[in-house]
């Protein structure tokens, strides 16, 4: 179980991580007051290697429900069940409202012993519960200290990430940091 708060609004989120032969699942609740208060949670189902299979949002805003399925489909992905051609060869989702998505590419970085990684991504933007590609790059500066560079949805944006021996954030740069519940 992982706690994460928020440091750039109030906010926080609960990760409970499920790890076995067969898979990896996150589910996740997070809460924050972005867009005007919202309730985002996310089931995401991993292979044992880490890679995506499938991820599902529900939003819960003060005037509005939504939800969205995104599903590994061959080199593509499906946005709820239908085929979205623009994200073909995209590597993995980035949900916007959380860091766990961040682990994804760190956990590959380090399984590859890579120092950079340049990826394309299904962006999904929590507020809007829409999906569209994006472009991320990563470069390992230490052991537990990456630097995040945004090359697409949020182009310039540039963060250091601290991360734990098993690639989970433990500090995202102005905007999250892992907690230890009291």
């Amino acid at each position: 179980m992982v706690y994460w708060r928020r440091t750039d609004v109030i906010g926080l989120e609960r990760l409970v991580l499920e790890a076995s032969a067969e898979a990896v699942v996150a589910n996740s609740t997070v809460i924050c007051v972005e867009d005007a208060g919202l309730q985002i949670d996310y089931r995401w189902h991993l292979t044992p290697a880490w890679q995506t299979l499938s991820l599902e949002v529900e939003k819960q805003g003060p005037k509005d429900r939504s939800g969205l399925l995104l599903q590994r489909w061959g080199t593509g992905w499906k946005v709820n069940g239908d085929p979205r051609p623009d994200l073909d060869a995209a590597e993995e989702p980035d949900l916007s409202i959380t860091p766990f998505c961040n682990s994804l590419p760190i956990r590959r970085l380090m399984r590859e012993r890579l120092s950079t990684l340049t990826l394309d991504t299904c962006y999904v933007d929590a507020a809007s519960m829409t999906v569209s590609r994006s472009k991320q790059h990563y470069v390992q500066l230490t052991l537990t200290l990456l630097r995040y560079i945004d090359l697409g949805a949020a182009a310039g944006f540039e963060a250091d990430l601290e991360i734990d021996e098993s690639g989970l954030l433990t500090r995202y740069q102005g905007l999250f940091e892992r907690i230890a519940p009291e």
